[in-house]
């Protein structure tokens, strides 16, 4: 787990262009539709009846955040909105966000309070009373009730994060209640008793399950899995990339028995300022992703770009960084259940619309347009002619980008001599 959390820290780069850095709350001075900002002060203003006392009562999604800041030593604590909501887990569960409007997920995640205290990492090999309340809010499979105390009125802050959903109001915690029994699914509680089961077992385990991909990567980030020697709490940001490369490395390596797909095929969808087009060609498995942001004065920006062959990445994806992993998951998800085996390239552009909501956003577009029916091609020269149409940055942009094309172009194959 050490090795993931060098491995998946969020870098510099990858924080300063999640940045909302142009409007600071002025009104469409950015050009975007919705600023997240103002959004933000029009959710505390409903909030602030609420946030009068220092202690709130709410049903958390059920939802913790544990930061990186100051690790080993991390801020960590529940997420509980102070206000009557009629489904509260739709406020922490990207998978049910793609169809939603920036208004609603900034006000789902702005109305959430996060209580925070500081642990240690290793606090999880022998969690305290306080930790084990956190642990038991992860577990839950719906909405549990939660009272939290804190040492002071709950501070209004608007925090964007590179992988994670924005967050709302944080106070620090003296005390929290679990006020009902946590609804807790067997899967779960049979992976959190063994203290033998390495993580990733366990995560896979939780996943062919059918537990929400979302409550994987919190059981890992509170310190709910792995060998009990070895269990450690795991920053929500980390923890989120860390999930999807365990998930699709696992995918990966059940793919190459089975056979090539006879088409090429395109799928895609756009959202939330994004536009995902995911292309499969007949081949062994090989994968790459690109992106574009298009969200400044330049009409041509160059693509970023990281890639694997058949035996997969070695070393982390440091161009696109965990959108590469959001990507590839699904990608593999759709081969597994037609069990079949491709190559695939991904092709991301970023409008100016766009605001930080994390990268979760590029996991479930892509799962929405895997959904849909693909338009098939005979060559993968007219599924790229396809694929162009679909995109607003010209094709030969992203082909002189691609180190997938360069390899195909230059690849012998035994299809070839047929």
């Amino acid at each position: 787990m050490a090795a993931q959390a060098k491995l998946f820290s969020v870098m510099m780069s990858e924080q300063k262009r999640n940045l909302c850095s142009i409007c600071r709350g002025h009104r469409r001075l950015c050009g975007k539709g919705v600023c997240p900002i103002i959004v933000k002060a029009e959710t505390l203003i409903r909030l602030e009846k609420s946030l009068t006392k220092e202690n709130i009562f709410g049903a958390s999604p059920p939802a913790i955040f544990v930061g990186s800041w100051n690790y080993p030593k991390v801020l960590a604590g529940p997420l509980v909105p102070p206000i009557s909501v009629d489904d509260a887990s739709i406020m922490d569960l990207p998978e049910r966000w793609v169809d939603k409007t920036f208004n609603d997920i900034l006000t789902y995640r702005l109305s959430l309070v996060r209580g925070k205290s500081f642990m240690d990492v290793k606090s999880a090999r022998e969690p305290s009373r306080f930790l084990s309340t956190f642990q038991e809010i992860v577990m839950a499979s719906r909405p549990t009730d939660v009272e939290m105390w804190f040492d002071k009125k709950p501070q209004l802050s608007l925090v964007f994060s590179s992988r994670e959903a924005p967050s709302g109001p944080s106070a620090s915690i003296k005390q929290a209640v679990l006020t009902e029994n946590p609804h807790v699914p067997r899967p779960v509680d049979r992976v959190v008793s063994d203290k033998d089961l390495k993580a990733g077992e366990g995560i896979l385990w939780l996943y062919d399950s059918e537990i929400p991909q979302q409550q994987i990567t919190r059981m890992l980030s509170i310190g709910l899995l792995g060998v009990k020697k070895e269990r450690r709490l795991v920053p929500t940001e980390w923890s989120i990339t860390a999930i999807d490369d365990i998930l699709g490395k696992a995918i990966h390596r059940e793919i190459l028995d089975y056979p090539w797909i006879s088409d090429s095929l395109i799928f895609g969808h756009k959202a939330l300022g994004n536009n995902v087009q995911i292309l499969f060609f007949p081949s062994s498995w090989m994968f790459e992703a690109q992106e574009a942001w298009l969200t400044s004065a330049n009409p041509n920006p160059s693509p970023g770009v990281d890639y694997e062959f058949q035996r997969g990445r070695k070393s982390y994806a440091s161009d696109l960084e965990g959108a590469y992993y959001a990507t590839r998951l699904p990608a593999l998800e759709y081969l597994r259940s037609i069990r079949r085996q491709a190559g695939v390239i991904v092709f991301m552009e970023v409008y100016p619309e766009w605001i930080p909501l994390g990268v979760w956003r590029f996991r479930e577009i892509c799962r929405e347009a895997l959904r849909k029916e693909p338009i098939k091609f005979k060559s993968l020269d007219e599924a790229l002619y396809g694929v162009g149409k679909r995109l607003k940055l010209p094709l030969a942009r992203w082909r002189e980008k691609s180190e997938v094309l360069k390899f195909l172009k230059v690849q012998t194959r035994l299809t070839t001599f047929f």
